[in-house]
């Protein structure tokens, strides 16, 4: 039986995972509320796609999920730059509901999202700790 932690682990990698697809799949929401600072908006949202599907996956290989949780934390902060200029410039999404309030709601909610990664950039006690990445951490050199 899975423990608890394993399952929320697989909510986050299936729910990332499915984010990421989104990006690709379609990217017009995304792109719209990229800062108009920020150079190519559309490469920026397949990359950061990408690296959604990839942090999403690595999240359930045991070898890598650490690194991964590591990875999807800077990917929540670099595109939390996205989410102030949605909640700043109040930029409707199609199909959720249009309510300032909620994209200032999600300001927060990132942090959230960061907690729950990092909470799999601890070691498991289950495993050995055999795995490259792990010793790696574990014991930098």
């Amino acid at each position: 039986m899975k423990t608890q932690k394993e399952i929320w682990r697989v909510i986050l990698a299936v729910a990332i995972s499915v984010v990421g697809v989104l990006h690709f799949a379609v990217p017009a929401p995304f792109i719209k509320i990229m800062p108009p600072q920020l150079p190519y908006p559309e490469a920026l949202v397949y990359i950061s796609g990408f690296f959604e599907i990839l942090g999403g996956i690595g999240l359930l290989v045991p070898p890598v999920s650490r690194a991964a949780a590591w990875g999807l934390i800077a990917l929540f902060i670099a595109v939390f730059p996205a989410n102030i200029n949605q909640a700043i410039n109040s930029i409707p999404i199609e199909g959720i509901p249009h309510h300032p309030l909620l994209y200032w709601f999600r300001l927060p909610f990132q942090a959230v999202l960061i907690a729950w990664a990092w909470v799999y950039t601890k070691p498991d006690p289950r495993t050995d700790g055999n795995s490259v990445v792990s010793d790696r951490v574990q014991n930098p050199q």
